[in-house]
């Protein structure tokens, strides 16, 4: 897409997802507008082809607002001010984090009281795969709203998989995808800690498994780090992990779905982050297992 057919976007959010997503709207030939709370990610996208925007306001004159931000509190706090969103000019605001089902449902009402289109968008894949445009995105509200601004997710992701017009309900899809994939980090712990323990090689059991019963991303990329404790560098830092499976939890209760597997996970990244491992992959929540175990880390020494 040439820079005379881009859309005019003001991108806010740029950790390791947000600054790969913005450089890719960026290199399709939109016109990207970028605030973050920290300058040298904005200085980083300038170097790329966009523009620094001096404040929210600023953002939210653009056609288009794109948001990717940690959780419900960055969300709330940057985003849901009344006179932020009572002055803006855009079309509307695409909030692409992962946030919990109440906040969407929250920000669609409070988006809608002054005449703004909201749409949420949260993506499945890492910050590798945001990198390559490779991401899948999962979005809902307004089809109207969703055709305009598809030729964004074109330029981030491989394909968008609509979940109706209701935006909390791509928050629902996503965070049951996260929580399925903390379950299977967890079981991929328990198995090979189960194969060290008795002698037996984690990567050879990772080897048949996912050439076997269990091919697929999942199984093979978390499989691999977890056979080989590969935390780092963090792809998804396991501080995250533990506020998707809370998101998880709370969802569960609010709508009386009991998630048994959902608090072990939930103890297990508490754990985790006691030790030290916050900023590490979330894979790292496998050391867990591995200490309950007596089993030494592999490459850093005893556990601390």
């Amino acid at each position: 897409m040439s820079a005379m057919t881009g859309m005019n976007v003001g991108f806010v959010g740029l950790g390791a997802m947000g600054k790969a997503m913005a450089a890719n709207l960026v290199r399709a030939g939109h016109s990207v507008q970028v605030w973050n709370r920290s300058p040298a990610p904005v200085q980083a996208l300038v170097a790329q082809g966009a523009t620094a925007a001096p404040d929210l306001e600023t953002v939210f004159a653009n056609d288009v607002v794109i948001s990717m931000l940690s959780d419900d509190a960055a969300v709330e706090s940057v985003l849901l001010e009344p006179e932020l969103l009572a002055n803006a000019s855009a079309t509307v605001h695409v909030n692409m984090a992962t946030v919990s089902v109440a906040l969407a449902q929250r920000a669609a009402d409070l988006h809608a009281k002054y005449g703004l289109g909201y749409l949420a968008a949260p993506v499945l894949g890492r910050s590798e795969v945001a990198a390559a445009g490779k991401l899948n995105i999962l979005a809902a509200g307004d089809s109207t709203l969703l055709d305009h601004v598809e030729p964004l997710f074109t330029a981030m992701g491989q394909r968008t998989w609509r979940q109706g017009d209701q935006p909390h309900h791509a928050n629902t899809i996503k965070i049951a995808g996260n929580y399925l994939v903390a379950c299977a980090i967890e079981s991929l712990a328990e198995a090979c800690t189960l194969a060290e323990a008795t002698g037996a090689q984690p990567s050879e059991l990772i080897d048949v498994l996912t050439h076997t019963i269990f091919p697929g991303p999942v199984y093979t990329g978390y499989g691999t780090m977890v056979a080989e404790q590969r935390y780092e560098p963090a792809g998804f830092r396991l501080a995250l992990g533990l506020k998707d499976v809370t998101l998880a939890l709370t969802a569960g209760a609010d709508s009386r779905v009991p998630l048994p597997f959902g608090s072990v996970l939930r103890d297990a990244f508490i754990d985790a982050i006691a030790h030290g491992d916050a900023d590490r992959d979330w894979t790292a929540v496998a050391d867990v297992t591995r200490r309950r175990a007596a089993l030494p880390r592999r490459h850093d020494g005893p556990f601390h």
